[in-house]
């Protein structure tokens, strides 16, 4: 069971992102600068856009994912360390991060507002949320459709939930929301925040 999921991720998301997901990890990773939080770094898939960063420090609760990302550690031109460790304990010190990088990893955390506090607490004053997830959508049909796959698709890959509104979630945040951009009828979404000075 355990390369389950790296194999579901191979099958799945990898035509996805040989595509338009390949350029919004682009634009969005290649906007992260200073010390770099990834949050759920999987296979590396972001690796190779840290172009502005000083440094990566990169969790990844799964060992089987992680080490799917080695080869793109060693490519990468940007120093990256990488945790075996979750987002609902980091295990960073207060004020360590000018940018934080989450991406189609929020539906999989089991306490995203645990998640949320922790990394307001790591990240310094002024620091730059950038996130890429799947949401739950807004028209109704669809949002129910999600809500029935979830129970199964949360078994299948991982615990990741269908149906989290992750924007509202930003919304409840102390972070200050500044940009919001809607990818395949609002299931995809960048969501860029800020922790206020």
């Amino acid at each position: 069971m355990a390369g389950f999921l790296p194999r579901i991720y191979n099958a799945g998301m990898k035509p996805l992102e040989k595509t338009r997901f390949e350029k919004i990890r682009k634009n969005l990773v290649q906007q992260a600068t200073g010390r770099v939080l990834e949050i759920g770094f999987g296979t590396g898939a972001n690796f190779r856009y840290y172009e502005n960063a000083e440094r990566v420090d990169a969790i990844e609760p799964n060992p089987e994912m992680s080490k799917q990302a080695e080869k793109r550690i060693r490519k990468s031109k940007t120093p990256i360390y990488t945790y075996e460790a979750v987002a609902e304990e980091l295990p960073f010190a207060d004020n360590s991060f000018d940018t934080v990088v989450a991406t189609l990893v929020f539906c999989t955390i089991p306490d995203p507002v645990k998640a949320l506090e922790e990394i307001y607490r790591v990240t310094k004053p002024g620091a730059r949320i950038l996130m890429f997830e799947h949401v739950k959508m807004d028209q109704p049909l669809m949002g129910k459709t999600q809500e029935s796959l979830t129970p199964v698709w949360k078994k299948l890959c991982d615990g990741c939930h269908l149906d989290r509104d992750t924007l509202d979630l930003v919304n409840r945040s102390p972070f200050e929301i500044v940009k919001v951009e809607s990818y395949y009828g609002g299931l995809f979404l960048t969501i860029e925040s800020r922790k206020p000075h």
